[in-house]
């Protein structure tokens, strides 16, 4: 296979992975209640199937970097194909709960290996002139995947058997697997033999989970001390974790890349940004089911245009960033993004039908490009010899976005109707506040960004001739 074909055919492959990794992070929650009749257990037990997925994510994403540096990217790529396949399989095989967990458990590990490990094998097989379409090519499966999923599920479970979510998997891997064995090189990587950094593992292990888990538990309205706890032990850990990465020889997560501006600004307000812009596909059908009783078919439908404006954005984005500087983009799209919040919330019963759909659509485009800013901007002056490091960290920090977008969605529910006294019983007015304040927490991502240079980026906005 000639080079050229070979390279431009990396992202289209990662771009797969990511999407069939994302989709199955979201895809069961409509399946839930059927599968816990198959199960005899209760809805809320079945939690612990999604939980298990997002933690194995969280606690094994620090270590991809140091699988690529000690086996290097085809074969770790491989294998994690491989692996997130077989885990599809025992999923669709479980009798029980407690299987289905385990099984759980074991996709989200090679999830965790599959997408850093993909982005890896991007970065450093694309010139930084071509990078900019590189990254848009793999950012799009992750938008639209947490928004085709739940309707996804609805759809299987209701024409088939629940079973057939994780059985699609087993094509799509295998395809996946054997495009891999072809296009992925074998040759250039240099191996390194260096010990384990356990105990960067178990701080940043720590520090993720901990951080997830004591947002969800106050979410849930348990107790608000436990959760706190959790928090404050999951920042501590995770402030541990920096400070021996800064001091400790080949970390686990290498801090180095903070050092640069770009780099810095995508990972401190792309993480803030990113888990404030998650919660919208979590809370839009709360707000048009149970606060405006729209039945689930309509507002599906509805959700559905919100990623009909990622995936419309996407051939738009690349000369976007090619013309415009990043601070630019970042500051007046991430502005448009945020003001989209309180605009969707304000949707209603007497709503037109067009406008709604409008509406859904700029906000979803909104997202899309404010995405692929940040994934594009993290890399543009990272030297080759850091960018594993650099991109175990940028994964790590996205993933633990990714988890904080629900909980946070979920927290600010939970304010909203403890200020309106409706607690457990959300009207349509705990929706909207809670959705003006994640619009305000995106408005807080974008302040780094005034400090930003107004060239910022420029290694890879400008193509050679």
């Amino acid at each position: 296979m000639a080079a050229d074909v070979r390279r431009n055919s990396i992202p289209l492959l990662v771009a797969g992975a990511y999407f069939m990794e994302n989709l199955d992070g979201t895809v069961i929650v409509s399946a839930l209640p059927t599968m816990a009749r198959g199960y005899h257990v209760t809805v809320a037990d079945m939690s612990l199937g999604v939980s298990a997925y997002l933690i194995a994510l969280a606690v094994l994403i620090p270590a991809s970097g140091w699988f690529v540096d000690r086996y290097g990217v085809r074969r770790i790529f491989t294998l994690a194909i491989a692996g997130f396949t077989l885990a599809s399989i025992a999923c669709a095989a479980s009798q029980s709960l407690h299987a289905f967990t385990i099984a759980r458990l074991l996709q989200g590990a090679a999830g965790a290996l599959m997408v850093p490990v993909g982005r890896l094998a991007v970065l450093r097989s694309t010139p930084k002139q071509d990078l900019i379409s590189a990254i848009a090519t793999i950012t799009w499966p992750g938008l639209a995947a947490p928004v085709l999923g739940p309707p996804l599920g609805g759809f299987i479970v209701e024409h088939a058997s629940w079973h057939w979510i994780f059985l699609l998997n087993l094509p799509l891997g295998i395809a996946a697997l054997f495009w891999a064995m072809r296009i992925l090189p074998t040759d250039g990587e240099t191996l390194e033999i260096r010990s384990f950094d356990w105990l960067g593992f178990v701080l940043a292990s720590t520090a993720c989970v901990s951080v997830m888990a004591g947002m969800e538990w106050i979410g849930q309205g348990h107790s608000l001390a436990i959760g706190g706890a959790l928090f404050a032990g999951g920042l501590i850990a995770g402030v541990a974790a920096y400070r021996h990465g800064t001091r400790g020889e080949r970390p686990l997560l290498d801090p180095w890349a903070l050092r640069l501006p770009t780099y810095a600004v995508a990972v401190r307000s792309g993480t803030l940004f990113r888990a404030s812009a998650s919660s919208l596909p979590f809370l839009l059908p709360l707000l048009l089911q149970v606060g405006l009783g729209y039945n689930a078919f309509h507002s599906g439908l509805l959700v559905l245009v919100l990623f009909a404006g990622n995936l419309a954005m996407k051939p738009a984005t690349t000369p976007i960033l090619r013309r415009y500087p990043f601070r630019t983009i970042l500051l007046v799209n991430g502005a448009l993004t945020a003001a989209m919040f309180p605009v969707c919330a304000f949707i209603g019963s007497g709503t037109p039908l067009v406008l709604s759909a409008i509406i859904l659509f700029v906000a979803g485009a909104a997202r899309s490009m404010q995405f692929t800013a940040y994934n594009t901007i993290a890399f543009a002056d990272v030297p080759e010899d850091r960018m594993s490091a650099a991109n175990t960290l940028f994964n790590t920090m996205g993933q633990l976005a990714m988890g904080m977008g629900i909980a946070l969605g979920t927290l600010a529910l939970r304010l909203a109707t403890t200020w309106s006294g409706e607690v457990g019983h959300p009207k349509v007015w705990d929706f909207r506040i809670a959705m003006f304040l994640m619009g305000g927490f995106c408005f807080l991502s974008l302040a780094e960004m005034l400090g930003l240079a107004k060239d910022a980026g420029n290694a890879v906005r400008i193509r050679e001739s």
